[in-house]
């Protein structure tokens, strides 16, 4: 998709806000040099420092080494949380430090060092690696690990202090080039108080557990202390070791994968540390693959496939473990000229919130939803030289630095020994739906980008009130409707969806997320990327395998040690296989349909059922009553709506339903409260909605006056009400009580009367009482107010026409009230005391044509009985009644009243 024509001068922000959080010349260099000459007794040291990042521990902190002006090599560390640097240990030599790693408490560190790396005399030597265990507080014994002809990377495991043993220990992580994992545990004592040594070092190598063999890839997750590898035997097979805080480590996780037998001709280390004295070139490494997890209990694992020049492609997959898929991706390069090296091709994986980056500078930009993945529209996809995530070095230098915050992503430049803290940027997508004037190629469709932008800028990033104001006057502006969805139902679902889409991963099939999967007639443009195909397979193989390996806690129970994130993928995988065969397992607001019309010609009478209902709008209400209490600019919530008070209880008996069908393990009380809150939410984006457009156009209390011609301002209004309606009304959605009356009241101002009258024949509009009888009170009597006051009389169903008839002073109206009036206390005084009169009781006698004299003394006789039979009757006495008869009588023989 072609994001804007080429060459179009049109500013636009990157798609990624980077904020740079450590920079190695910045928060070390300059402190080295100063500490450099101290040490040479100069006043400004001029030499080359080389620094050099080594490896970002879970806590944040950055080790790193460089070069001595004596001829030493240090490690030192770069806390994030003092901005202090801390020197760690000193080596009396220059060595090469290809892996380091030190213990949470800062008495232990362990470094790889790489010997022998020069060619001597054209002949290149066998690389050897030295692998120390170094006591560095204070520094004490050095113990060697390993010193084998191949890479070795070591990392300590992090455990929380609450979880620790009373023994002073640490375990290590040691993982080596020939394809296999060890396991160090070491014991640790305090002498002096304050010394921290290693208990019978001697005796480590052969205490040394061996947790994994034949890897070909690893990656190390220290936040959720976890390592995932890859072996292959036949087959790809992803595994995944969990460590816990007893010490306790178990293989929880096979999953195989679908990759080229070639992926990785040698082993692949991710997030251990950065080597810069490897000398495998990056053309080497055909397949860049990672692992990402979110703690409610989603896992991706993102890889590309080998380049093929010669069909000039880029291929990657995501297989989306929590929704039991994977989906690869075909993005054509066109007739774009390839770059000398490969691995520029290779996609840069981003993980935000729940959002997958995939990125090739220069070339696309890939935004994938994998929590709704079904339809690519869903996912945004940029193409052309204009992508830029601004990031001064190409894919391959840049690592993503691993985190547990959702809301931004460290990203490492290694060449630069930058860190930059990325998150996206809401003003770069709030110009994609703004930007009409920016798609201008003919080929492509802007609604896709369009639909995508909007619901990131909802779900993910829409808990910003401002940035929801922004995207509501997007919608104010006029914008016509697009072809492909609405605008303003994509708006209400997003946003509805947003507040519960962190409850549970399993909602995101059983709750409405757009009115596009609901279409009939998908448009195509929706369906298809122009350049990008996309393959979707299913998981089939049992994924969890759970195994009483390395165990050291003796018989515990799986169920035990199979908790939190864990539990909840594997519930989330499982309950996903149980809606894949429920058919239409999304809840449908057309569920409410058929019976909230049954309710509407149904009489309503209270019953059980009705009382449920009612007591379903009272509590969200009262949640929006009390979110309201701030905003008096519209005013609804303040009138008795029977209609859609039904349907706003009817919704929350139907969706708390279905919930609890589908998805009992949130529990009653928690979906009880869910659904109401998604209910009041839609009734508080709508008043939000409405409120925005009220400021924007200054209505004020004119707005409510029937007797003024609508206004241009009343117009916009009255057709963005309008669109509100439509929107609602295709959804089956309730509206504020209050809405139809104040659309009412815009619809009389804006339109012609008889186009008025076509609106509610139509059932476009919705006659209120609380309408209808200001419509009375405030349009005078003239020809065309008359003509239209009987017309919308006639419309009205009976008990709203007997309501409101007693509002409209006319000689009609009064005349109307008297003749109910009289047929309603002759018919109850003929029940109690019986009525006869000769030759009246035959068929089509009508009462309201008694002789006037009768009729008065008759009135008369029964109010001297003690009883007011007019208490409950407005405006109406036997005066009134005996002057109406009068007038009555007048007319029907044909007398002219003086």
């Amino acid at each position: 998709m072609c994001m804007r024509e080429k060459g179009a001068k049109l500013e636009y922000t990157r798609m990624l806000k980077l904020k740079r959080t450590f920079d190695l010349h910045r928060d070390v260099v300059c402190d080295l040099r100063k500490k450099e000459a101290s040490v040479c007794r100069v006043k400004e040291y001029s030499g080359e420092v080389d620094a050099r990042i080594l490896n970002i521990e879970c806590d944040g902190g950055i080790l790193y080494s460089w070069k001595g002006a004596t001829g030493t090599t240090r490690v030192g560390k770069y806390d994030p949380k003092t901005k202090q640097n801390k020197l760690l240990y000193t080596f009396d030599k220059q060595v090469c430090v290809s892996s380091c790693s030190l213990n949470k408490e800062e008495t232990l560190l362990a470094v790889s060092l790489a010997q022998n790396t020069a060619e001597v005399g054209g002949i290149k030597p066998v690389v050897k690696c030295l692998t120390l265990l170094i006591e560095i507080h204070p520094i004490n014994n050095t113990k060697v690990l390993k010193a084998v002809d191949c890479r070795v990377k070591v990392q300590f495991l992090h455990q929380e202090e609450a979880d620790r043993r009373s023994v002073l220990e640490s375990h290590l992580l040691l993982l080596t080039e020939d394809g296999y994992v060890d396991l160090y545990h070491i014991l640790l004592t305090r002498q002096e108080g304050y010394r921290v040594v290693m208990v019978s070092p001697e005796r480590l190598t052969r205490t040394a557990e061996r947790i994994v063999e034949d890897l070909c890839w690893v990656q190390w997750d220290g936040h959720t202390q976890r390592l995932y590898y890859v072996t292959h035997k036949g087959k790809f097979l992803l595994r995944c070791v969990q460590f816990y805080p007893n010490h306790y480590c178990e293989t929880v996780l096979e999953l195989p994968l679908e990759m080229p037998a070639n992926s990785f001709p040698a082993v692949k280390f991710v997030n251990l540390g950065f080597d810069h004295y490897h000398t495998a070139k990056p053309e080497q490494e055909l397949v860049k693959m990672e692992v990402f997890t979110d703690r409610i209990g989603s896992m991706c694992i993102c890889y590309n496939h080998p380049l093929n020049k010669n069909s000039k492609e880029v291929v990657y997959t995501l297989s989306l473990v929590h929704k039991g898929c994977s989906k690869t991706f075909h993005v054509s390069l066109g007739s774009v000229e390839l770059p000398e090296r490969s691995a520029q091709l290779h996609p840069l994986f981003i993980p935000i919130g729940y959002y997958i980056m995939v990125y090739v500078k220069g070339y696309f930009l890939h935004l994938i939803n994998t929590r709704q993945q079904e339809m690519l529209c869903h996912s945004l996809f940029l193409s052309g030289h204009d992508v830029d995530l601004g990031l001064q070095w190409g894919t391959v230098d840049v690592m993503v630095v691993h985190s547990e915050e959702k809301a931004s992503v460290s990203l490492l430049e290694l060449s630069s020994g930058r860190v930059h803290s990325a998150e996206l940027s809401a003003a770069h997508l709030l110009q994609i739906l703004r930007a009409d004037k920016a798609f201008k190629c003919p080929d492509c469709e802007p609604d896709p980008a369009r639909l995508a932008a909007l619901h990131c800028l909802l779900v993910y990033m829409g808990n910003d009130p401002n940035l929801e104001l922004k995207i509501i006057e997007w919608l104010c502006d006029g914008v016509s409707t697009f072809q492909s969805f609405d605008h303003i139902q994509e708006f209400i679902l997003a946003s509805l969806y947003r507040i519960c889409y962190e409850k549970s991963l399993n909602l995101d099939k059983l709750l409405p997320y757009s009115s596009v999967s609901d279409k009939k007639d998908i448009p195509k443009s929706l369906l298809e990327i122009p350049g990008v195909k996309c393959t979707t397979e299913l998981h089939t193989e049992t994924i969890f395998n759970i195994k009483q390996s390395h165990s050291h806690s003796g018989g515990r129970s799986r169920a035990s040690i199979l908790s939190g994130f864990w539990s909840e993928l594997q519930w989330n995988t499982e309950r996903t296989k149980y809606l894949e065969a429920v058919p239409n397992p999304r809840y449908r607001t057309s569920h409410v349909r058929a019976e909230w019309d049954r309710l509407l010609k149904s009489e309503r009478r209270p019953s059980s059922h009705t009382n449920h209902i009612e007591e379903n709008t009272k509590k969200v209400l009262s949640m929006v009553d009390t979110w309201s209490l701030d905003k008096k600019v519209v005013p609804l919530f303040q009138e008795e709506d029977a209609q859609q008070r039904a349907l706003i209880g009817l919704t929350v008996d139907k969706l708390r339903d279905h919930l609890n069908r589908h998805l009992p393990r949130l529990g009653k009380k928690k979906i009880d409260s869910l659904v109401v809150s998604y209910v009041a939410k839609l009734l508080e984006l709508i008043r939000h909605m409405l409120e925005t457009v009220w400021l924007k156009y200054k209505m004020g209390p004119r707005a409510l006056c029937l007797s003024q011609r609508g206004s241009e301002a009343d117009w916009s209004v009255f057709h963005f009400m309008f669109r509100i309606l439509e929107a609602a009304v295709g959804l089956c959605l309730p509206l504020p009580p209050g809405f139809h009356t104040l659309l009412a009241v815009l619809a009389v101002r804006c339109l012609p009367h008889h186009s008025f009258l076509q609106y509610i024949d139509h059932k476009l509009l919705q006659l209120t009482e609380t309408f209808v009888a200001r419509l009375m009170t405030d349009l005078d009597n003239s020809d065309a107010n008359e003509k239209l006051k009987f017309s919308i009389l006639k419309r009205l169903p009976q008990p709203m026409k007997q309501t409101i008839v007693h509002t409209w002073d006319h000689p009609i109206t009064s005349a109307s009230i008297s003749r109910d009036y009289v047929h309603t206390l002759l018919e109850k005084h003929n029940k109690t005391k019986g009525f006869a009169l000769s030759g009246r009781e035959r068929p089509g006698f009508r009462p309201e044509f008694l002789p006037l004299t009768y009729l008065a003394k008759m009135l008369s006789d029964i109010e001297e009985q003690g009883t007011n039979p007019f208490e409950e009757q407005e405006n109406v006495d036997t005066r009134f009644v005996e002057e109406t008869a009068l007038k009555q009588t007048f007319i029907l023989l044909g007398f002219e009243e003086n």
